[in-house]
C-alpha cells in the first residue's frame, strides 16, 4: 500500500482554514496530486459563487483536468480535508482518481451543520418516495442521441 503524504493533507487542511477565514465558503479544502506535485487545489466556494457544486473536491478536480488537459485523473490522488459528500464521491469516480485521503469524517461535518445523511437516505428510496419528483419524459426522442453515440466511429470513450 502506498503511504499517504502528510504534506499534501496539510495543504488541504490549510485551504479549509483559508476558506473559513476569508468568508468565501465552508471549511473544506482539497488538492489533487500527481507524483510528487500538487496539480490543483481548491477550497469550498459555494456561498461566494452561489454555486452548490463548488465544493473543494469538485473545484480541485475541475482545475486538475483543465491543467492536465484530460477528463481522466488516473495516476492522481486526492487529499481532502473532509470525507467526500455523495456529489463529490460521484465526481471522484468519474474522474478515475487512484486514491482519496480525507481528514474529518462525515460525522464531524454533520456535527457543525454539513449533514449529508438525507442525501444518502434519498438514494435508497424508490423514485416515487423521494423529496422531489423524478419523472421520465420523451425517452423515445432522447434515444436518438444515444443510438447515434453507440454507432459513432470517432467517439472518445470515457
Amino acid at each position: 500500500m502506498i503511504e499517504p503524504n502528510r504534506q499534501w493533507m496539510q495543504a488541504a487542511i490549510a485551504l479549509s482554514l483559508q476558506s473559513v477565514r476569508s468568508g468565501k465558503g465552508g471549511p473544506f479544502g482539497a488538492v489533487v496530486v500527481k507524483g510528487d506535485e500538487i496539480i490543483a487545489q481548491a477550497h469550498n466556494q459555494v456561498t461566494s459563487t452561489n454555486d452548490p457544486t463548488a465544493h473543494a473536491e469538485i473545484s480541485a478536480i475541475r482545475a486538475a483536468c483543465q491543467i492536465l488537459g484530460t477528463f481522466s485523473l488516473k495516476g492522481c490522488e486526492l487529499y481532502t480535508s473532509c470525507e467526500p459528500c455523495p456529489m463529490c464521491l460521484g465526481a471522484i469516480y468519474w474522474a478515475r482518481l487512484d486514491r482519496v485521503y480525507y481528514a474529518n469524517t462525515k460525522e464531524d461535518a454533520a456535527a457543525i451543520g454539513f449533514d449529508d445523511r438525507f442525501i444518502w437516505n434519498e438514494f435508497a428510496l424508490p423514485q416515487t418516495a423521494r423529496t422531489f419528483s423524478l419523472q421520465q419524459l420523451m425517452r423515445d426522442e432522447a434515444l436518438t442521441a444515444f443510438q447515434e453515440w453507440a454507432t459513432k466511429p470517432d467517439k472518445i470513450e470515457y
